[in-house]
Order: C-alpha cells, then sequence, then structure tokens
C-alpha cells in the first residue's frame, strides 16, 4: 500500500458515503431504519445496501482511472466491514447506548427538545438550528469506518 493510493480510497469513500448518505437514501428508509422490529431493521438494510452500492459506484472508476491496485477481497471486506458498522449506528438506540456509556448522552441530544439547553425560540417554540447531536456523532462515528475500510481496502 501507498500512501497516495490510501487517500485516493478513503476520498472516494467520503465523497460516496456523504452521497448515498444524503441523497441516495430514501425518505422512508431515513424515517424507519431506526424503528424497532423487523420494520426497522429492514429498512435500514435497504439503506446500507443502497449506500454500499453507492461507495463500490464511485470507488470502481476512481481504481480505474487512477491505476489502483486493489484487491477483490480488499475491497469485500472493506466495505463489508463499513456496511456492518453503518447498519449498527444507524438503528440509532446503539448509538445512543454508545454515546450514554461513553458520558456523551448531553450532546447526543444537543439540537433536540430533549436537551436542558434545546434551542428554542422566545415564544419557547423550537427554532431553527443547523442540526443535532446525534447527528454529528453519526457521521463522525461512520468516518471512523470508512477509515478503517480504506485501510483494509488498500492492504488486504
Amino acid at each position: 500500500m501507498d500512501a497516495a493510493t490510501f487517500a485516493a480510497v478513503f476520498i472516494a469513500l467520503y465523497v460516496a458515503h456523504s452521497v448515498g448518505d444524503h441523497w441516495v437514501q430514501t425518505s422512508h428508509q431515513s424515517a424507519h431504519k431506526g424503528l424497532p422490529g423487523w420494520a426497522g431493521r429492514l429498512a435500514d438494510a435497504r439503506h446500507v445496501a443502497t449506500l454500499t452500492v453507492t461507495k463500490l459506484g464511485l470507488l470502481l472508476p476512481v481504481a480505474f482511472l487512477l491505476g489502483l491496485d486493489l484487491s477483490v477481497l480488499g475491497v469485500v471486506a472493506g466495505l463489508g466491514l463499513d456496511a456492518v458498522s453503518h447498519w449498527w449506528a444507524d438503528r440509532r438506540t446503539t448509538l445512543a447506548w454508545l454515546a450514554k456509556v461513553t458520558g456523551k448522552a448531553e450532546f447526543y441530544s444537543l439540537g433536540t427538545p430533549a436537551h436542558p439547553a434545546h434551542p428554542a425560540t422566545a415564544e419557547g417554540a423550537p427554532s431553527a438550528h443547523l442540526g443535532t447531536g446525534a447527528y454529528a456523532l453519526d457521521q463522525s462515528f461512520h468516518h471512523l469506518w470508512l477509515l478503517v475500510a480504506a485501510l483494509l481496502i488498500t492492504t488486504v
């Protein structure tokens, strides 16, 4: 592995993650993937499947155009681990649990009415904001696993 190959793979995965998580994911998947039971599990699985196809769909042309030497095993291992970690986090209760046990529960609730300093207008209604702690922790968790996936893809 060389650093340039790793960098190209990571950038491709990072961009594909953003596209897959925000443009490709359907409203139904987003609204239902955290539900309990099979309905939530299946919505999450459909999201992760389209997300993984998006990552592969961006990674392959990058690898071809840049002449990257990637193994099939490395790509399968990296994208597989990324898919499993993404599915786990997107079940929502799992990431909320991780935030709680790591002392991040208050930050997780930032930007929601559950947070002690939730944003509110003078009338007491929720005010607009740029996101939530849950979203920030979700994306940060995914970015960590994108790094691990890129390492696997470029070293296996």
